[in-house]
């Protein structure tokens, strides 16, 4: 797969949860909010306490894992198991918190779930839950490594943080009702990170 395709299937599997996720709903870019991490935490803990040993870790994924940026305020979490041999047990715990399993979305080795209301993941207190995006991956999913290259990428480069923060703010005003669009803007930047840092997966 050549980079600029990768670039593009990135962008729209990441950030918007696959094409089929797309909504016309208006985009809202948020700058850094310190509780994103915090948020994550609490819902590994949820998930952690449920899946148990099926599970090998949680990741915190996509713009609200990456300290200092900018970004749509819903978090990306993505669950990773040993084998897909796994996912009917993950689906059936998954379950009980309140998800539904949605399919793989066209993205092979990687499983969508989605909420069925905002008290998803449920726990002992009935509370609304931060929103957020959950997907389950086995270790070796290319989907996965391109979620947690790229994190990574930004995190260890403070200069990329500033421009992709920058150019999502551009892009927004332009492009705030368009997703489609914003997204399509979006794709040279994520080219150009995944190529200098060598990830042309």
């Amino acid at each position: 797969m050549n980079t600029e395709t990768l670039a593009e299937i990135f962008t729209n599997t990441l950030f918007f949860g696959g094409i089929s996720r797309m909504s016309k709903k208006t985009i809202i870019i948020e700058d850094y909010n310190t509780e994103w991490s915090e948020m994550f935490s609490d819902l590994k803990s949820i998930i952690e306490h449920r899946l148990g040993d099926l599970i090998l870790r949680i990741e915190h994924v996509g713009s609200t894992a990456v300290p200092g940026l900018a970004a749509k305020p819903i978090l990306d979490i993505d669950v990773v198991i040993d084998s897909m041999d796994l996912l009917p047990d993950v689906i059936q715990g998954l379950e009980r918190l309140g998800y539904y399993h949605e399919g793989n979305l066209g993205v092979e080795h990687r499983e969508a779930f989605a909420r069925k209301d905002a008290n998803v993941p449920y726990s002992i207190v009935k509370i609304q839950k931060p929103e957020h995006h959950l997907y389950v991956c086995n270790k070796e999913s290319k989907e996965l490594l391109r979620h947690i290259s790229f994190r990574d990428a930004l995190i260890s480069n403070p200069e990329f943080v500033v421009e992709y923060a920058n150019l999502k703010k551009e892009l927004v005003i332009k492009y705030r009702e368009n997703r489609q669009s914003y997204t399509d803007g979006k794709t040279e930047f994520v080219n150009k990170v995944l190529n200098e840092c060598g990830k042309t997966l």
